[in-house]
């Protein structure tokens, strides 16, 4: 699943595309109320953790994306595109107010227009999102401080912290060496600072980059004398997807396992319970 920073870069993306421009709004597959929007002016698309907002001009609602698994939202230049699969959402803006651009939208798991005190409910079920001026730590914080789970089970719950992901996750904890079974009680204010600071941090380096890298110089491939990783989710990791392999700090195996039905990988060794108290 698309993790917080693909989808703040797509709300740029989609922004920089259509904003201030008349588009036509389709639903070649069917599945979607597209002609609610078209030939409206699209003012703008914001995320907020792993939903997109797009907001257009003169109606009443908004279109809510979530990509979920499957889901991909894919611009190009030209507005004459065939439709190839199954196109839930086609946004196109003709060469008469600036460079033609297409957007289609496949697979996602939500596609809806909805109205302000909708947008506002979805908004409100979600925890702060690390990407966002807005977001308050300390709610999160809250939150993850009265309960007895596993921090690694709360930073996935949307409710908690919207917009970490998997990978986010596993990577973050790593570089804090804490344990992921680690009770979100047992973090101490000081603690989830660092987290927060460092997950804001990572995030706006995945927008920027448009994959995430989290393994700070001293292991990059190039410091460690090391092939550059080989995976289709791009970019340097410490402990993601590296079940079995030496850890780039202390050699031990990254261990993995199963939690919630996500997939959790770790190194006991660099990441060993003792190291964060009640």
């Amino acid at each position: 699943m698309p993790e917080g920073h693909t989808l703040h870069r797509l709300a740029a993306d989609l922004t920089d595309a259509f904003a201030g421009r008349r588009v036509r709004s389709t639903s070649p597959q069917g599945r979607f109320a597209a002609g609610r929007v078209d030939g409206h002016t699209l003012v703008g698309a914001q995320a907020w953790g792993k939903h997109l907002f797009v907001a257009v001009r003169d109606v009443p609602w908004q279109v809510h994306v979530h990509l979920g698994l499957y889901g991909s939202f894919r611009l190009q230049p030209g507005s004459r595109h065939a439709v190839v699969g199954q196109v839930r959402w086609r946004l196109t803006a003709s060469a008469r107010s600036g460079s033609p651009v297409t957007a289609d939208l496949r697979g996602p798991t939500t596609c809806e227009l909805l109205l302000p005190g909708e947008v506002e409910s979805v908004i409100a079920r979600l925890g702060p999102d690390p990407l966002r001026a807005d977001a308050d730590p300390d709610r999160a914080w809250a939150r993850l401080h009265r309960s007895r789970r596993s921090v690694a089970a709360l930073l996935l719950d949307q409710t908690v912290l919207s917009g970490v992901g998997n990978v986010y996750r596993a990577e973050v904890l790593f570089r804090h060496g804490i344990d992921p079974m680690t009770p979100g009680s047992a973090i101490d204010r000081t603690t989830w600072q660092g987290i927060w600071d460092d997950l804001a941090a990572l995030m706006r380096t995945g927008v920027e980059r448009n994959r995430i890298d989290t393994v700070r110089p001293e292991h990059e491939p190039e410091a460690m004398g090391r092939p550059a990783r080989d995976d289709d989710h791009g970019g340097e990791v410490y402990v993601y997807r590296r079940d079995g392999m030496p850890c780039w700090v202390c050699g031990a195996p990254v261990a993995t396992t199963d939690l919630d039905q996500r997939r959790l990988f770790w190194c006991p060794t660099c990441q060993p319970a003792a190291r964060v108290g009640a």
